[in-house]
C-alpha cells in the first residue's frame, strides 16, 4: 500500500501527529485506509490538505468555516459564487471587529509597558491586562 505513515505526513505538513488524528475526527479529513497491521496510509493531497487547513486556522478561520472552503476546493467544478460573496462579506465584518479589539488590547498593553515599575508588589486588581481579560474586554 502506498502512501505516508501518519509521522511521515505530519511532518511533510509541519504539524503534530495528533492535529491529524483531530482533523480526522472532526471531519476535515476523510478516514485514511489502513495498512493490515492497522497504521494509517496518508496521501501527498491529504498533506496538501493539512497545510490548507493549518494556513486558514492561522488567518483566524473556524474549522467549520474551513470545512466548508475545503469543500469547496475540493469539488471539482463547482463555485457557488453567491455564497462566497455573503462569506467574504460576512468575514470582512468579523476581521474589522478583531482588528478593533486588538487595538483596544494593544492600547492597554502599551500602558503596562509604559509603565514604570514602582518597587511595591502591585495587585492584580492594578493590571489593566488582568482587568480586562477578566471582565471580557469591556472598558
Amino acid at each position: 500500500m502506498n502512501g505516508l505513515t501518519i509521522s511521515q505526513a505530519a511532518k511533510e505538513a509541519g504539524v503534530h501527529i495528533e492535529t491529524i488524528r483531530y482533523y480526522e475526527r472532526r471531519g476535515l479529513l476523510p478516514s485514511p485506509p489502513r495498512t493490515n497491521s492497522g497504521y494509517r496510509m496518508l496521501s501527498v493531497e491529504t498533506v496538501h490538505d493539512i497545510r490548507f487547513i493549518k494556513r486558514a486556522q492561522d488567518l483566524g478561520f473556524t474549522l467549520e468555516e474551513i470545512k466548508m472552503l475545503l469543500s469547496i476546493y475540493k469539488a471539482e467544478d463547482y463555485f457557488p459564487i453567491a455564497e462566497m460573496h455573503q462569506f467574504a462579506t460576512e468575514k470582512i465584518s468579523q476581521i474589522e471587529e478583531k482588528i478593533e479589539q486588538l487595538n483596544k488590547f494593544k492600547s492597554i498593553l502599551e500602558l503596562v509597558a509604559q509603565r514604570p515599575f514602582s518597587g511595591r508588589t502591585p495587585s492584580k486588581n492594578d493590571c489593566p491586562i488582568i482587568q480586562n481579560l477578566s471582565n471580557g474586554g469591556k472598558e
